[in-house]
């Protein structure tokens, strides 16, 4: 049990920041592994860790934002000031994703929870992240993002609530093709998961308090503190290697995995 804690603990902060699927991945593990209990309890607190070690690694960054919407409100410079611009942004960019949250997500977890539909969109949004990547500008740094850009990537951030998708490869996706720079479409993609994964796993954990859970508190413990270690490293490791390197090795792992899944179950 406590192995398995850390093995879904490791998964899930590789996963979260990768441009690979931490829901997808998570569906995989629960339909091919059959040892997990309490599946609601595990997920809640594994998105719980990785939270903390965006919460983290972006502290200063979420500081300069706090105040950028605080002296906004005292002194509108959006049109001149670049952080209060960027909080704007990301609050604006926010409100798809909560919507479809809000009203659509039951329905999205259960019509796409599964290992099929997860390979399939493994595949599809591999391809897609491809395309952007080779295709994409690339000559945009973050200080250019504008409004309408925003917008848009907050628009492909809601398609990340379903399984296979993911959040950072669907924002990092839409970046890219608005012609953002590798390292500033994936520092976007990350701040602008910040209200959205802090949302959910708040109400994760609020739907968690009416359930109970009566599992090991000490393999709860080990997956979240490995989530949050990994998650941290993950993110660290990320920005580094897009700042360098092409995003195609995760489009062609998305791929082959997808494929992989398809013919396991056939």
């Amino acid at each position: 049990m406590l192995y398995l804690a850390v093995l879904a603990g490791i998964i899930q902060g590789l996963t979260e920041f990768l441009p690979i699927s931490s829901s997808g991945h998570l569906v995989l593990l629960h339909d091919f592994y059959f040892g997990i209990p309490d599946t609601l309890t595990f997920d809640v607190v594994l998105h719980v860790g990785t939270l903390l070690a965006l919460l983290v690694f972006f502290r200063k960054d979420l500081g300069s934002l706090i105040r950028g919407v605080f002296n906004s409100l005292k002194n509108w410079q959006v049109s001149t000031n670049y952080e209060q611009r960027l909080a704007w942004f990301i609050l604006a960019g926010t409100i798809p994703a909560a919507l479809v949250g809000y009203f659509w997500a039951d329905f999205l977890e259960v019509t796409f929870r599964n290992s099929k539909s997860v390979a399939i969109m493994l595949i599809v949004f591999g391809v897609l992240l491809y395309l952007a990547d080779i295709r994409g500008r690339k000559t945009e740094r973050l200080e250019q993002l504008t409004w309408g850009r925003s917008i848009i990537i907050g628009l492909a951030q809601a398609l990340a609530l379903i399984p296979g998708v993911s959040r950072s490869g669907i924002t990092i996706i839409a970046g890219l093709g608005t012609n953002l720079n590798r390292l500033a479409a994936t520092k976007y993609a990350f701040l602008l998961s910040i209200p959205i994964v802090t949302g959910a796993a708040i109400k994760k954990v609020y739907d968690l308090s009416t359930v109970g859970y009566s599992g090991s508190i000490q393999a709860l413990l080990l997956g979240f503190l490995t989530a949050a270690v990994v998650g941290y490293f993950t993110i660290r490791y990320l920005l580094a290697f897009v700042s360098k390197h092409s995003l195609k090795v995760f489009a062609y792992y998305r791929i082959a995995l997808g494929i992989i899944i398809l013919l396991i179950l056939t």
